[in-house]
């Protein structure tokens, strides 16, 4: 039985900046690519034995529906200060449009241009933000690459210390698999379309999903491929990086501010958008339903994963 391990790489998709995307020299999308040809030419993919799962309840296998709960806990269990700037990142992603793109960032860019938009927006609403350039160099089966990702430093928490927020604005790309099954998929759609929150939370989410498409693989008798691992997802964003109010100008003429270098940016762009509009539809409409319910029975609490009650 073939299999589907090709991976699309952010210039593929025409967004972010990944895996060799983008401007750096580092060539970590020639690193990624020699990867994968390794891993489905010495045959890791084949399975086959006791290693592999057939159903989400075999032993030694992750609970999709169980790690679907932790995602939903996770994603509403934010603190009041990341609520705040979920809100405001939400709000200046709907008021950018297509043109403002063209005076950001001069030739292609791979919706680079959004990114430092939505900081300089954000920097004028008052928050110290940034877009940040992470890289990292192979060690041992993880490739190498980079990523390209916005954060707001924030000097007043509830607890008084300055607190680091990430915002990643094509965030369920991350956990794409091949063949994935439906709960897989149901999970990976219920993600945040865009995540923004601390460091710790992002590496819950990081942890839950790496083991979700762990478990989906594995009912196709797949592996997990190295840049679908834990590791290499951390790496995105906890890697060494480099903070920009800017982008970088590279003047070849006044031929580059073109807006057919950014059409593809601002298709993006409206995707976003859309899939935002949708995501704040469905958030309305289950808290219709908790209030239903609540008047319906007296009172409604929000059970997390470990049994405790909020």
């Amino acid at each position: 039985m073939g299999m589907d391990l090709r991976v699309m790489t952010a210039r593929e998709r025409g967004w972010g900046r990944e895996s060799g995307g983008g401007d750096f020299s580092y060539d970590g999308e020639h690193d990624l690519g020699l990867m994968v040809r390794d891993f489905l030419e010495t045959g890791s993919g084949s399975g086959g034995g006791n290693s592999w799962c057939s159903s989400d309840s075999d032993s030694g296998c992750p609970d999709l529906y169980s790690l679907s709960d932790k995602i939903q806990f996770l994603k509403y269990s934010m603190a009041p200060y990341e609520a705040d700037v979920l809100s405001a990142v939400r709000s200046q992603l709907f008021a950018i449009r297509g043109k403002d793109l063209h005076s950001v960032k001069t030739g292609t860019c791979n919706a680079s241009c959004i990114r430092f938009y939505l900081a300089k927006l954000l920097r004028l609403s008052g928050y110290n933000a940034a877009v940040c350039s992470a890289r990292w160099q192979p060690a041992d089966k993880v490739p190498g690459g980079d990523h390209e990702y916005v954060d707001v430093i924030l000097a007043d928490t509830e607890d008084g210390q300055e607190e680091r927020l990430i915002i990643d604005m094509d965030f369920r790309s991350h956990f794409e698999i091949a063949r994935a099954v439906d709960s897989y998929q149901r999970i990976l759609d219920s993600l945040p379309v865009v995540y923004v929150g601390t460091e710790s939370r992002l590496n819950q989410f990081l942890q839950a999903m790496a083991e979700a498409a762990k478990s989906s693989l594995k009912q196709n008798s797949m592996p997990l491929p190295p840049w679908r691992s834990l590791r290499y997802l951390q790496s995105k964003w906890h890697s060494p990086h480099k903070r920009h109010l800017g982008p970088p100008i590279h003047m070849d003429g006044p031929e580059m501010f073109s807006e057919g270098f950014h059409r593809q940016c601002a298709e993006n762009l409206k995707r976003v958008q859309l899939v935002l509009r949708a995501e704040k539809e469905g958030e309305r409409c289950v808290k219709g339903m908790k209030r239903s319910d609540s008047s319906n029975r007296g009172g409604w609490r929000m059970r997390n994963p470990t049994g405790r009650d909020h």
